[in-house]
């Protein structure tokens, strides 16, 4: 989908669709000229299209009338922010103390097995991404780890099975 970028310079998003293309630019017009806004564009833009890849980016920075630099400075400061595709499910494992300690490290081994990715790969069929988090703040339940929204506490490496077979059927 084409859209007309600041200066009228027509330009073209390579990575999404036509429909997310236009309500990215949208959301990017809704917010333009606010401050602070940056943050909740790329937020909004992230769930429209899934990650946000240069050419997203790059389209951002234009419509927006700031530097790449500091789209692409906040995207790769925070961690929230992906530059690649995410499966459909996030599955975050703490690492904190109180998490490791009781078996965070298995957990994130157990995982890389079953689901063949490495921390911060995503599997073959676009189901889970997992990633690794410092903290959840949960450390009387530990060890802990989400899947989207949902918190698991105290796992184990003999629960992963029956967790990860809840997704089974989407």
């Amino acid at each position: 989908m084409d859209a007309t970028k600041p200066g009228g310079v027509t330009a073209r998003c390579c990575e999404c669709g036509g429909g997310k293309y236009d309500e990215i630019a949208n959301v990017i017009d809704l917010y333009k000229g606010k401050e602070g806004s940056l943050i909740q564009v790329l937020h909004l833009a992230q769930q429209i299209n899934g990650y946000l890849p240069l050419d997203l980016q790059i389209f951002i920075a234009d419509r927006m009338g700031i530097p790449l630099s500091e789209v692409s400075g906040v995207v790769t400061f925070y961690s929230f922010f992906s530059t690649k595709p995410k499966g459909k499910h996030t599955i975050r494992v703490c690492l904190g103390t109180a998490c490791y300690v009781r078996g965070g490290k298995k957990i994130i081994d157990k995982l890389t097995e079953k689901l063949g990715v490495e921390v911060g790969g995503t599997t073959d069929d676009a189901k889970f991404t997992l990633e690794v988090a410092r903290c959840l703040g949960a450390c009387g339940l530990a060890p802990v780890m989400t899947i989207d929204d949902v918190v698991y506490k105290q796992v184990n490496v003999n629960k992963l099975g029956d967790i990860l077979a809840k997704y089974d059927n989407e």
